[in-house]
């Protein structure tokens, strides 16, 4: 069945609205790109959103930019770095993941990023992508258009839908237009490389670092096996695991506050390396885009957030091989590969609750993600609220049903 097309607000209220009547489930698309991401959907059509795509404006001086929502980030961040300006929170692309391949150029959407809240290393310094979402335009499950926020902060008043729309996975609203903060591209990056360290020396570092005045922007750990798959010559040079810390800024400042790093945590680590420019860049969107598991079909990918000190804990209990996960946002983060066949985490929920810690199911075969919860560990409370937000913005459960939790 081909999908439905709306070329404006009206003709996709009038379609939502009439299938909302009908009680009848569809799939919102914007460029496909994470049909895969989420459970598995049990829909009778889809809704294309492509038409809503585009810049309606963009305002270097104000750092402000309004996109369609199927607009391309690859014409996102072209149009962006014309004016030496970016997404500060360095917006994950998922699609190599999910598909298994590297691609020259992004293929995914803006309305796809907030809708799934995805942003990258920068993200314990810049936020979650909800936090530079200015203001959104769309349509209910019911089909009433809406708008909320608006072109700068002040404006949000009440309710913050923006927010609340942000991470949703499109099970709310099917959004058309994107109103977002941009910031300046810094002039001087510097990731400083610490060859070989144990993930416990590691974390310790991050800890010290991101902890000091030296407003460290990213820091992961790639053990040995994973570091041996990077594309930057001294990440799979290295012949062992690989730390790795960002600073951005002006330069002379970026080149103080790199001598001040040095000396805090010279007692900790041997400064192994610097990446300068381009190497920098592509190492950092090879952790934010998860390149170290890419290609690994007979795998399950799970995405867990957690305290920072518990990072040596979760990796000791959920990741006995060095292989199958590594660390980023200076220990808040780990990404975790499961074989399909055995795809639960090991300890299971119990654990999960005892560490803190809140995993998705990023990446696994259809039927893994039919019979895995999506979120973990469920909480009822949880449960109980998103029903709740649910039945107000889509109580015919017509938008993407089912995707983050069954019945929903």
């Amino acid at each position: 069945m081909q999908p439905a097309q709306p070329q404006d607000e009206s003709e996709l209220s009038a379609l939502l609205e009439e299938a909302s009547k009908e009680e009848r489930p569809l799939e919102v698309i914007g460029r496909a790109s994470k049909r895969d991401y989420g459970r598995p959907l049990q829909v009778e059509g889809s809704v294309q959103l492509e038409a809503f795509s585009g810049v309606r404006f963009y305002e270097p001086e104000e750092l402000v930019l309004s996109v369609g929502a199927a607009t391309p980030m690859a014409e996102i961040e072209t149009l962006l770095d014309t004016q030496k300006q970016l997404l500060a929170f360095e917006p994950m692309d998922l699609a190599p993941l999910l598909s298994g391949a590297m691609a020259e150029r992004r293929t995914d959407s803006i309305g796809g990023v907030v809708a799934c809240n995805l942003a990258g290393p920068r993200r314990p310094k810049a936020g979650a992508a909800r936090d530079h979402v200015l203001g959104v335009e769309g349509v209910s499950g019911e089909g009433a258009r809406f708008k909320t926020g608006g072109r700068v902060v002040k404006n949000v008043t009440g309710y913050d839908l923006c927010k609340l729309l942000s991470g949703s996975f499109g099970t709310l609203a099917a959004m058309t237009w994107i109103t977002l903060k941009v910031l300046p591209r810094a002039e001087k990056t510097r990731t400083l490389l610490f060859f070989g360290l144990e993930a416990s020396t590691a974390t310790a570092l991050f800890t010290r670092a991101m902890g000091s005045a030296y407003e460290v922007s990213a820091a992961a750990h790639l053990p040995e096996p994973l570091a041996a798959v990077s594309r930057v010559d001294p990440i799979r040079e290295a012949g062992g695991s690989v730390t790795a810390v960002r600073l951005e800024g002006p330069t002379p400042s970026v080149m103080a506050r790199q001598a001040g790093l040095r000396r805090l945590l010279g007692d900790l680590a041997a400064l192994g390396g610097e990446l300068h420019a381009q190497r920098s860049l592509q190492f950092w969107r090879e952790i934010r885009d998860c390149h170290p598991f890419v290609g690994r079909s007979d795998c399950a990918i799970w995405r867990l957030s957690l305290p920072p000190a518990k990072a040596v804990e979760a990796l000791a209990a959920l990741a006995p091989a060095p292989a199958d996960a590594f660390l980023d946002w200076g220990g808040g983060l780990l990404w975790l590969a499961r074989p399909q066949q055995l795809p639960e985490i090991p300890g299971g929920e119990a654990l999960l609750a005892a560490l803190g810690i809140h995993a998705t199911l990023v990446k696994a075969d259809a039927a893994v993600r039919a019979a895995q919860p999506f979120f973990l560990p469920r909480l009822p409370a949880t449960t109980l609220l998103a029903e709740r937000i649910k039945q107000s913005f889509d109580p015919k459960r017509v938008l993407n049903p089912g995707r983050l939790y069954s019945g929903l």
